[in-house]
């Protein structure tokens, strides 16, 4: 009879443990799951309307969305130009700077020229410049 006990107890003992295993994995995954976001595919975007020709004055900047990326467009008094508004060195949101003419990440400091090189800071190489076209009324931006 002790044989059977002794079972009986080491059964009890395993249902009791993968319960409770069960139940924390029950309980964990969709925690888990809700703080990891979901794969979602970027859209295939080739080009996109950044802005009209004038909302921008001289010597400024707007960030757009190119995809499921931010753009930066600016205008200088030569015509416009576009980059990547994803910081090269952490992918932090860039903006351009008017009183400097420059373009720069506030996270740490970098600045980038208005060609995208790297002026100072962090960054380790420069941004990804898109093409730009003016259209009628519409600036459209393209990659290269």
């Amino acid at each position: 009879m002790e044989g059977g006990a002794a079972s009986r107890r080491g059964f009890l003992g395993w249902f009791l443990g993968t319960s409770v295993g069960a139940m924390c994995v029950s309980i964990l995954y969709p925690v888990v799951r809700y703080i990891s976001p979901p794969d979602v595919p970027e859209p295939a975007t080739s080009s996109v309307v950044a802005a009209t020709a004038n909302e921008l004055k001289p010597n400024e900047g707007k960030i757009f969305r190119f995809g499921g990326q931010p753009g930066l467009l600016v205008r200088t008094e030569e015509g416009f130009k576009a980059f990547s508004a994803s910081c090269t060195h952490l992918n932090c949101t860039v903006q351009y700077r008017g009183d400097m003419k420059q373009v720069w990440c506030a996270c740490h400091n970098g600045f980038y020229d208005l060609n995208g090189h790297v002026v100072s800071g962090p960054p380790p190489k420069p941004l990804q410049e898109y093409q730009v076209h003016v259209a009628g009324d519409e600036i459209v931006v393209s990659k290269s």
